[in-house]
């Protein structure tokens, strides 16, 4: 039996999960009060306060840390990889303090899971990590030399979902066709073809559908007449982008239940949370075109596959395309346990992190 202790660090929150092979024993989403995490001038000064919670959920829960197999967290941000199942080294956390390749609490996951392995035989690992990068060559080209298109979304969320689609149906990843859509905080949309994802979005910065509260792709010279207008920052257009653009610039929430119950009787909620599931279907058209039309699933999946009205309206618009099945809910807790076992038990590779430049 393989002991697996998971650890997933978010902005305010640290989420930990203890399995035991593919059965979660205990597990917990801790939250940050502003007042705590505002002490630190950055995440990553945060080790000691997250080790501790750490410690404390294991402690309650009498997790012999000795006892662990493996401890994984959701990757952090180095320069790009192929999807599996990486070794955390020095190396890895060398990239990821530089904050060359993007930043995010998880890179100080990785640090974390590294750290608590010294002193035991379990092994730091991560799964599938935001960088994961399989995009074919054409699916790079943007239009312009100083620009290329690049893979930035929720890798870890898309790999486990169609590997458990073709796992509960006997059919093989790296045999299939598939088009995944991510439906969260962020939205993207991937196709999957023989265990690769071809082609996507950078779901962080301006690229595909708009979200609760990212703006998706935006008409460029616009964009870049608002930029030069001197009335906003750098970082006020940054953070149009992620975090106050999609919904919550247009109706003041990111709360898609309160959306869906104003839009009953606000025909504005309405046309902008249509407007978003449109988009989301233009998105899964493009991707389906990649595979050449020859699609064996459209597969669902994030917190807002939970709403049985958006997933019926992007039936009625996709369902054409290939059979639609839905994976509600983040998962990512139970993707990286997933992950972590199947390369203890030997079904996947246990990857070295190797930069391809030193």
């Amino acid at each position: 039996m393989y002991k697996i202790l998971a650890i997933n660090l978010g902005s305010t929150s640290t989420k930990i999960a203890y399995y035991e092979d593919d059965d979660c024993k205990v597990r917990t989403n801790v939250e940050h009060p502003v007042e705590e995490t505002s002490k630190f001038s950055h995440f990553m000064e945060q080790n000691e306060y997250r080790e501790k919670i750490i410690a404390k959920f294991m402690e309650e829960n009498r997790i012999d840390k000795t006892s662990l197999s493996a401890i994984v967290s959701r990757g952090g941000h180095t320069e790009s990889l192929e999807g599996g199942v990486y070794r955390v080294n020095e190396e890895m956390l060398k990239q990821q303090a530089s904050g060359m390749y993007g930043q995010h609490p998880c890179d100080l996951g990785s640090k974390i899971a590294f750290e608590m392995c010294k002193t035991t035989k379990a092994i730091p690992l991560i799964v599938d990590p935001p960088i994961t990068d399989e995009f074919d060559l054409v699916a790079r080209i943007s239009g312009h030399p100083l620009i290329e298109r690049r893979s930035s979304f929720h890798a870890l969320s898309h790999k486990a979902t169609a590997k458990r689609y073709a796992r509960e149906n006997g059919l093989k990843y790296d045999e299939l066709s598939l088009v995944v859509v991510h439906l969260g905080g962020g939205i993207s949309v991937s196709p999957h073809k023989n265990g690769r994802m071809i082609d996507g979005e950078n779901a962080l910065e301006g690229d595909g559908s708009f979200s609760t509260n990212r703006t998706g792709a935006l008409p460029v010279g616009d964009l870049i007449r608002l930029c030069f207008s001197g009335k906003y920052t750098y970082n006020d257009v940054h953070k149009m982008l992620n975090g106050e653009g999609g919904l919550v610039a247009y109706l003041g929430t990111s709360d898609v239940k309160t959306v869906e119950e104003n839009a009953k009787s606000d025909e504005k909620s309405a046309l902008y949370l249509d407007a978003m599931i449109y988009q989301v279907c233009k998105q899964i058209g493009a991707m389906a075109t990649v595979l050449s039309g020859k699609v064996d699933a459209i597969l669902l999946t994030g917190g807002i596959a939970y709403s049985q009205s958006i997933v019926g309206k992007i039936e009625d618009r996709c369902g054409f395309i290939a059979p639609i099945v839905v994976y509600p809910g983040e998962n990512e807790m139970e993707s990286l346990a997933r992950g972590t076992l199947e390369g203890l038990r030997g079904y996947e590779i246990i990857k070295e992190f190797e930069p391809k430049c030193r």
